[in-house]
């Protein structure tokens, strides 16, 4: 019986098992290790057989060779796709744009006859390459599904698994645009929920209690959440169990959190900081503890608060002059931070977190071209489209920052901002940056000082006709299409487009 290894630097268990010498050709290694993402000795123990069974029937589909899918067997595989992809966007259902419901039913289509073919070109049928990404896409997640699992199928099974996973995405997203408009998500049957037992749910006359604690901590194994969250979403939690007056996660309901709302709005609170800060990290826990079975339902999933934004409230970026009043400011500064933090968001869109953290070594040469890389070796990132390489602008080195680098030599560039609690210099930068800032003159609440970079970036990049998809690269934004996700950003691209920026004339 193989049994959970501790890791003996992080402490963490992992599962550790010697690939059968007949399968080492399809595996590729010698040995599989999987991290059981616990340092509890008995957590670990279960989590191993769960594991195990897991890496077992993969290696059995491997012993069995190639094999033939029926449509229900490919139907059955593709299922979670359903659910997960509900999950992605069921907080926001409108936020769906990626998957074209209106294409559903010529993916796949026979090919045109030769004599007509001509009319399906790209050029006349607009469509068609979104078509394709979409097929492709389906056709990728079937590769992983089958790799996942082990199995090895031939070319008409293959493209059995993705159709499903295609018809899987489709009827998700047909629920999301019913939801985007207000219409009330249809309940699971009752027949279909007796049939898979949940844990911590008594058949009989109760239901067992499930300690908030309990469904925290296992958030926190499962997710590995950043520092700050880790620290601010228990904390809220707490919030909301002391205004229940119990800690059992199975007892709370709808009413329990729009009475808890009423007393937030009775506090004065804003009603994005109910919304954002403090019912959404409820519902994200409460939703694990119904992904892992420990409540049938998510009490938070229809429990929300309307934030409205006039437009002469909403955010907005930097004018000319004003970025000219912070750069002029900074060019006099001795703080390294002041003085060369300002520059980098001007001419990167980077917030002013990531800029704060950046080390010596972040200052990179790609392809000739000297760039920032933005990385969570140097410090938290908000995202993960947020790791990104950027060129430095023209203007930037024009300023001296390379010499500024090549005389820190190594380690963090703004030393002087030391890390915060939750071991972020961004953190600190921001609190020392943006008190500068207003202490310029630039004193609209429109403004965020230490935020408005990127709206003026963005503004930049439509004002001097920088491509799109490559300004989301350099900001790190993410991916709007299926089609964002394919090919590479090249330095020189990036740095061709970052460069159409002109320099501010600041003297």
């Amino acid at each position: 019986m193989t049994r959970p290894w501790k890791h003996p630097k992080t402490g963490v268990y992992w599962l550790r098992k010697r690939v059968p010498a007949d399968l080492k050709p399809f595996v590729g290694r010698v040995e599989v290790t999987l991290s059981l993402k616990t340092k509890d000795p008995a957590e670990a123990k279960q989590r191993i057989l769960a594991a195990l069974a897991e890496l077992e029937a993969r290696w059995a589909n491997l012993k069995v060779g190639p094999r033939t899918l029926s449509e229900r067997e490919a139907h059955e595989l593709s299922a979670p796709a359903y659910e997960r992809w509900l999950a992605a966007y069921r907080e926001d259902p409108s936020e769906q744009k990626v998957w074209r419901t209106d294409l559903a039913d010529r993916m796949w289509a026979p090919s045109a006859p030769v004599e007509i073919s001509c009319l399906m070109d790209f050029r006349f049928d607009p469509d068609m390459s979104r078509l394709r990404e979409q097929e492709a896409w389906c056709v990728g997640g079937a590769d992983d599904l089958l790799a996942a699992q082990g199995l090895v199928v031939d070319e008409a099974s293959r493209l059995k698994v993705a159709k499903a996973i295609a018809a899987a995405i489709q009827r998700a997203s047909l629920v999301l645009a019913r939801l985007a408009r207000g219409e009330v998500e249809e309940p699971v049957p009752v027949a279909r929920i007796a049939e898979v037992p949940k844990p911590g749910l008594v058949t009989g006359s109760g239901v067992k209690a499930v300690p908030f604690d309990n469904v925290e901590k296992g958030w926190a194994a499962e997710r590995k959440p950043a520092r700050k969250t880790a620290y601010e979403w228990p904390r809220v939690l707490k919030q909301f169990q002391a205004h229940l007056g119990h800690d059992d996660a199975a007892r709370v309901t709808p009413d329990d959190l729009i009475a808890w709302k009423a007393a937030m709005i009775e506090a004065g609170l804003k009603a994005k900081t109910i919304r954002d800060a403090k019912i959404a990290p409820v519902r994200a826990i409460l939703q694990w503890a119904v992904d892992n079975r420990l409540l049938s339902s998510n009490p938070a999933q229809k429990v929300g608060i309307q934030v409205k934004t006039r437009a002469s409230e909403a955010r907005r970026g930097f004018t000319d002059e004003e970025a000219k009043t912070i750069l002029r400011a900074a060019a006099k500064e001795t703080d390294t931070a002041l003085r060369w933090v300002p520059l980098l968001c001007a001419y990167s869109g980077a917030r002013v977190a990531e800029a704060c953290q950046l080390r010596a070594e972040d200052i990179v040469s790609l392809d000739g071209i000297k760039a920032l890389r933005f990385t969570e070796e140097a410090g938290p990132l908000k995202t993960a489209s947020s790791e990104r390489i950027v060129p430095v602008h023209p203007a930037v080195i024009e300023a001296g920052f390379l010499t500024f680098v090549e005389l820190v030599s190594s380690g963090p560039l703004f030393p002087t901002l030391k890390p915060d609690k939750f071991g972020s210099r961004g953190g600190t930068g921001t609190k020392v940056i943006g008190p500068w800032v207003r202490g310029l003159g630039l004193t609209d609440e429109r403004l965020a000082p230490n935020h408005s970079w990127r709206h003026r970036f963005k503004t930049l990049g439509r004002r001097h006709g920088l491509a799109g998809d490559m300004v989301d690269a350099i900001v790190g934004h993410a991916k709007r299409t299926v089609g964002d996700g394919y090919g590479e950003f090249p330095m020189p691209a990036l740095h061709r487009e970052l460069s159409k920026i002109p320099a501010l004339v600041v003297d």
